[in-house]
């Protein structure tokens, strides 16, 4: 029990600190006293061990049982999408413990953060650390951000950002000079994440607008594109058997759509819309599939919708072609200053369904006809145990 490496304790001191029993006279073997003293010398030098890692787990925080936090997530989350953090916590049950995180101000409106004492102790004994972000509104961003940058340096491992929605995609390019790329400068700040124990950060993204948006992203950070489009699928399975007598046709939008979906969809007849020049004006109109439309279900998917007047221009051109019901399909609901008040009371939208990848969004649209609220909570799930999404 004694340290015997140069530098180490000295001699009768256990090698935590502790000081060892004094040495023992064993007496001969076939004397049942001495078979005693063997006894109650080994429980001794036991015991005083057992203290001293009992002393030490309770020193840095560590429960006893890590063994089972082996396939643990600890996972933080952003206050504007709790409710998808409390859905992915059910989706893995034993897999994944939440964080009680206050996001608090100061009075003049910036972040006062603070993580919870024992959870920074308990970081590195998890296998993974995940902080579900959403950058819905510049107010909010730059408080994540402090998390987002701080959580690597307090050792948490196997660090996983879950960003559903990459806010900024939609502006990747300058047409003109002195415009700003902001998808690139988002990419930038993300990319100076500092690097944990257990590596760089990965940043897990779903449905971003351009596929090219990845390359902005430096080195140091590593990037998990992702989709939530075939969600989808199990709603149009839905449909089918809500009314089996009733054919499920997809319309895409326009054709950059139909490009980026057109393989997930591949089992349905499908209708493609597209704007076209008439005069002055751009119109809707039906460059493909005019034939599957008249007494179908058209179910009109896109990626994401920003004001969503070319959703509901295409659902018009299609309940003026005879179709029987139409409903629509997005992952990221933008939708600005209320815009899917334009979807209520059109009489022409069954259902409209959405993801919570935008909680503003999802938040205000619940039990409002005619929308439907998807939660992305089982593809994260999915994701973080290493299944694979299906």
């Amino acid at each position: 029990a004694r340290s015997r490496t140069p530098g180490g304790p000295a001699d009768g001191q256990m090698a935590t600190g502790e000081e060892a029993p004094k040495d023992v006279a064993l007496p001969d073997a076939e004397n049942s006293q001495g078979e005693a003293a063997v006894s109650q010398a080994s429980s001794a030098v036991v015991g005083k061990t057992s203290t001293s890692v009992s002393r030490l787990n309770r020193l840095t925080g560590r429960s006893p049982s890590l063994l089972r936090r082996r396939q643990q997530w600890l996972i933080f989350y952003h206050e504007s999408v709790r409710r998808l953090a409390e859905q992915l916590k059910d989706e893995m049950g034993d897999n994944a413990e939440l964080s009680a995180l206050q996001w608090r101000r100061f009075p003049d409106g910036f972040p006062n953060l603070s993580v919870e004492r024992q959870d920074v102790h308990r970081l590195e004994q998890f296998f993974g650390t995940c902080l579900i972000v959403s950058f819905h509104n510049p107010e909010v961003i730059f408080e994540q951000l402090c998390l987002l940058h701080e959580l690597p340096r307090m050792r948490a491992k196997n660090f996983h950002v879950i960003m559903p929605w990459f806010c900024t995609g939609t502006m990747e390019r300058v047409e003109r000079l002195g415009q700003i790329a902001t998808a690139k400068s988002l990419a930038d700040m993300l990319s100076c994440c500092p690097v944990g124990p257990g590596g760089p950060m990965t940043l897990v993204t779903y449905d971003i607008h351009w596929l090219q948006e990845q390359f902005y992203f430096s080195d140091p950070l590593l990037v998990e594109l992702r989709t939530a489009v075939p969600l989808c699928l199990e709603l149009l399975s839905r449909a089918r058997a809500a009314a089996p007598d009733e054919e499920v046709v997809v319309a895409f939008p326009d054709e950059g759509a139909h490009k980026k979906m057109k393989d997930t969809f591949k089992d349905y007849p499908f209708v493609i819309c597209d704007k076209v020049r008439d005069g002055a004006r751009r119109i809707v109109t039906i460059i493909e599939g005019q034939d599957n439309i008249a007494g179908k279900h058209c179910v009109i998917i896109d990626d994401m919708v920003m004001s969503g007047a070319l959703m509901l221009e295409c659902a018009q051109q299609l309940h003026s072609m005879g179709a029987a019901r139409i409903s629509c399909f997005t992952v990221h609901a933008v939708m600005p200053k209320q815009a899917w008040k334009k979807f209520i009371d059109t009489g022409i939208l069954h259902r409209f369904w959405i993801t919570d990848t935008m909680p503003s969004t999802a938040d205000e649209v619940r039990g409002v006809e005619p929308f439907e609220v998807i939660t992305i909570a089982p593809l994260v799930a999915s994701y973080l145990l290493g299944y694979g999404e299906t």
